[in-house]
């Protein structure tokens, strides 16, 4: 019977001086001020600033958000960074009189409602170089701009042609799927997620 009681009374020892091992001064928790009660175990991590604060944690990313890609510049995308807000999908090419007719307006909306809803071109059908010279022309590099040369976001949301928008709700439920000449339109649509 006394085994039963000494085994468990020696581990718990054993742990308090474990865990009083790095804290750099040597002192154990009753002489440094804190309690166990306070003191961080190493068995569980440290609980996050955000914990508990519902104004601060990450909204579900929908599937439709679930992607990565590169953009123009070679830099790592994670659409998940998109979720909760609005999103436009500008589907373009450097070579499409139209995209280059629409994309002034759809640079107009990106900076009109930045921090409220996100804008991203995705480029496509043609090579990184002249996707970067369409971007400089057009003066669009004022929100990402994905280069999809192998079509992979294009699939994803079913485009089959360029000029198109594709307008994501805050859930990413696609709300609107077309072409507006010039983005004409575009404003209104957006103007209309954003309450």
């Amino acid at each position: 019977m006394r085994a039963r009681t000494v085994l468990p009374a020696a581990l718990a020892a054993a742990l308090i001086t474990l865990t009083g091992c790095g804290s750099g001064s040597g002192s154990d928790d009753a002489a440094a001020g804190t309690s166990p009660s306070n003191a961080s175990s190493p068995a569980q991590p440290p609980a996050s600033p955000d914990a508990g604060d519902s104004t601060t944690t990450k909204p579900a990313v929908p599937q439709a958000l679930q992607f990565t890609a590169t953009t123009v510049d070679g830099k790592p995308f994670d659409a998940a960074t998109l979720a909760g807000k609005p999103t436009v999908l500008w589907f373009w090419a450097p070579w499409c009189p139209k995209c280059k007719a629409q994309a002034a307006e759809t640079a107009k909306v990106a900076a009109d409602y930045e921090g409220r809803v996100n804008v991203v071109g995705v480029a496509g059908l043609d090579k990184n170089a002249a996707m970067k010279d369409f971007v400089a022309d057009t003066t669009t590099g004022g929100f990402p701009q994905l280069s999809d040369e192998k079509g992979e976001a294009w699939k994803r949301f079913e485009v089959t042609e360029q000029s198109r928008y594709v307008i994501l709700d805050k859930d990413g439920k696609t709300v609107y799927e077309g072409v507006l000449p010039g983005g004409k339109g575009l404003a209104e649509k957006v103007a209309g997620l954003t309450g």
